[in-house]
């Protein structure tokens, strides 16, 4: 038989058998045609039409084969559309992930993944397709790759459950970004920001630009949280839409040291919310805890920063004034980033590099001269020269 035949026989005067593998198993399915040249022929292209098909992950087994009994097991759900999938996907994750990441998801599939692939089956989802709507989507490059998250997922389980043989989402990497650039305020911004605020808002805005705390960590804040005999705060809780949830990572549970400008902004707040216990920071206004950090910015910070006539920037950037004071002030790297909630100082490398100190001219003379002193003529005994 023709090499190019490889894989058809003829298994009687009427059928001809193609044999080929899918999801795992052999298939043995025959063709009601006469085992003649051309009809061999027409079988064997047929057969590189399937495996071609298999391996770009659009192979149908009941449009190839209605009838086989292959077409109820392996070929079940393969018309599955992306948009069940993903409905599927909410229905079995409700208790799985924290409400805010549900919403992110839900915004994800909603505004996105199902207008743009929703009525899409499947097995005819392809890696060039993803990646041409990635291309057209005016949104950022972060936001790009939260929202590819439920579709890696959906397909991801999809080629589990052997619907699809081939995951298309693998080979479409996530879209680079960059990181907003760190803006800290200088000492004379900070002074006037201060002095623009309400005696509650200075005491919240000057915490925060001397602890390094998130503003959901600000919010959720309270009271029993301040170890004001150890000289620590004890961040264990963020609040995110008013809804009040551990930190995400080990290193986001810390212990935060009171430094002494922070500690004046506690000792100040204590008139108005210590005796109320819980919250440690309200609204003025409300006189309740803050809801939500959109509500600090409009209603305090935007106030503020505008009559102090300070360039804007956002509140997130009090943390960033935080790093960078004590990273220009000389501290640790590796401690800065226990403080700031880091699982280690990548991160404070990468984006507080420029606040670090120069390294000192005499680096290395110190570890010599204690070498030195404590070793008695180590130089000596070190030196290898005849």
């Amino acid at each position: 038989m023709d090499r190019k035949q490889a894989g058809v026989r003829a298994k009687s005067a009427k059928g001809i058998e193609i044999d080929f593998y899918y999801q795992g198993k052999r298939c043995r399915e025959t063709i009601k045609l006469p085992p003649n040249k051309a009809n061999l022929k027409f079988a064997a292209d047929k057969r590189s039409a399937i495996h071609h098909e298999i391996a770009i992950g659009t192979f149908n087994y009941a449009e190839h084969f209605p009838n086989s009994r292959h077409a109820s097991t392996l070929g079940k759900l393969t018309n599955k559309t992306v948009g069940e999938a993903l409905e599927d996907f909410l229905q079995n994750t409700q208790r799985k992930y924290e409400a805010s990441t549900l919403r992110g998801y839900k915004s994800a599939i909603y505004y996105h993944l199902i207008p743009a692939f929703g009525d899409t089956p499947i097995r005819k989802m392809t890696t060039s397709g993803i990646k041409e709507w990635m291309n057209s989507l005016p949104i950022s490059g972060k936001r790009i790759n939260n929202v590819l998250i439920p579709l890696r997922i959906v397909l991801s389980d999809a080629y589990l459950d052997g619907l699809i043989d081939s995951n298309p989402a693998d080979r479409v990497k996530n879209v680079p970004h960059r990181y907003d650039e760190p803006q800290p305020f200088k000492p004379d911004e900070m002074r006037l920001i201060l002095e623009n605020c309400t005696p509650q808002t200075r005491n919240l805005f000057q915490f925060a630009f001397w602890s390094g705390l998130r503003t959901s960590e600000l919010i959720a804040l309270e009271w029993g949280d301040i170890d004001f005999e150890k000289g620590v705060i004890r961040v264990s809780r963020a609040s995110v839409k008013r809804i009040t949830k551990q930190p995400k990572t080990h290193a986001g549970k810390r212990e935060v040291l009171i430094l002494q400008y922070a500690l004046d902004a506690l000792e100040r707040q204590k008139a108005f919310t210590f005796a109320l216990g819980g919250q440690i920071f309200h609204n003025p206004k409300t006189n309740k805890p803050w809801d939500t950090d959109n509500q600090i910015r409009e209603r305090a910070w935007l106030p503020a920063i505008t009559a102090a006539g300070v360039t804007y920037r956002n509140p997130y950037q009090t943390r960033h004034t935080y790093a960078s004071m004590l990273l220009s002030a000389g501290e640790n790297p590796m401690w800065v980033a226990q403080q700031m909630g880091h699982a280690d100082w990548a991160m404070i490398r990468k984006r507080y590099g420029r606040w670090k100190p120069e390294v000192d001219k005499t680096a290395g003379s110190r570890v010599t001269l204690q070498w030195s002193q404590n070793s008695h003529g180590s130089r000596q005994l070190l030196d290898c020269s005849p």
